[in-house]
């Protein structure tokens, strides 16, 4: 049986449907905020409201009008009419922005540590000034391989299962296959990392084969994950960075990469509902929440960067909620 295919109806119809088409064009699925938005407009066409003033009234009256709703149901009225009256306003017409007030306690306190610059500054210190060892080839793997955990986002996983064949050093990107959720993704590097790749296949690749494992231990296997968790404790204990069962992690790396892009990108102006799906595509993220995640952790960590561009990315920085990448 073929769904019906709803008809818009109150005045609000023609922003609405541009709002939902610019939100799916960015890669949201948004279909339960669709819904909520086909409510409000069978709301508005109900109550008779006609104009295009999105009125503290009428946002209100939908939102809490309805006695003996479920706070969560709330919550996500207010949520989706908020970035209404944000994408509204955009249009240069008058609309009034509800503040969320009935979000849910979050489930999770987790909140991932994001490095500093000094912080990394003192890292790769600690780091580079590793002396050669008989027992290791840390001096020579750990250099270039935490550089593209943070210069790439990239799972550690990932990075340890990198075979010399998915360095393609011609067109400067990485093959990544079996990744999690089983999905392969090609990204770009920087130029200065595939100077660092070449430099380092020259030194250790010499008589490999495409299939040798990257980052491979003086026995040539891959690395284990608990050997480069040693080493990095190590890393933070000379970079004078605490370490607690909670943390700071090697995936904070992954974390850290994701906000300070997102920074900046903010800080040159960037229009971010076209740069989010590329960037959830490159972290090979398997839907817009994880990416989505770290827009709010921007917004958190540089509250001045967001308040200044306000209007443009505050529709699309979401509440908290779990997230395990």
């Amino acid at each position: 049986m073929m769904k019906t295919k709803y008809l818009w109806k109150s005045d609000f119809a023609l922003l609405i449907q541009a709002h939902i088409k610019e939100m799916k064009i960015s890669g949201f699925r948004f279909e339960v905020q669709q819904v909520l938005l086909r409510h409000f407009d069978e709301f508005c066409f109900n109550q008779r409201y006609f104009g295009v003033d999105l009125t503290k009234g009428i946002v209100e009256e939908f939102c809490y009008g309805t006695y003996y709703e479920k706070q969560s149901t709330r919550y996500r009225k207010e949520l989706v009419i908020k970035n209404l009256g944000l994408f509204i306003k955009k249009q240069g017409l008058d609309a009034y922005v509800i503040k969320v007030k009935s979000a849910p306690k979050k489930r999770s306190s987790f909140t991932p540590y994001i490095y500093t610059e000094k912080e990394l500054a003192d890292i790769f210190l600690a780091i580079d000034n590793q002396l050669p060892n008989n027992m290791t080839n840390r001096d020579i793997v750990d250099p270039l391989l935490f550089r593209l955990l943070y210069g790439t986002g990239m799972r550690l996983s990932e990075v340890l299962n990198l075979q010399l064949k998915d360095i393609n050093f011609e067109n400067e990107t990485i093959i990544i296959l079996h990744a999690k959720n089983n999905k392969d993704r090609m990204i770009p590097i920087a130029k200065s990392l595939i100077i660092r790749c070449e430099k380092y296949t020259e030194k250790v690749h010499k008589f490999s084969t495409d299939d040798t494992i990257f980052f491979k231990n003086l026995k040539g296997n891959r690395f284990d994950l608990s050997t480069i968790y040693r080493h990095f404790r190590d890393y933070l204990w000379l970079a004078n960075i605490p370490h607690t069962g909670r943390g700071p992690r090697i995936h904070d790396l992954r974390h850290t990469y994701s906000v300070h892009c997102l920074k900046n990108w903010i800080l040159a102006g960037k229009e971010l509902t076209s740069l989010m799906p590329y960037l959830s595509t490159y972290l090979g993220h398997s839907d817009f929440r994880g990416t989505q995640y770290y827009l709010h952790l921007t917004s958190e960590l540089y509250p001045d960067i967001i308040q200044k561009n306000e209007t443009a990315y505050d529709y699309i920085i979401p509440d908290l909620g779990d997230f395990n990448d």
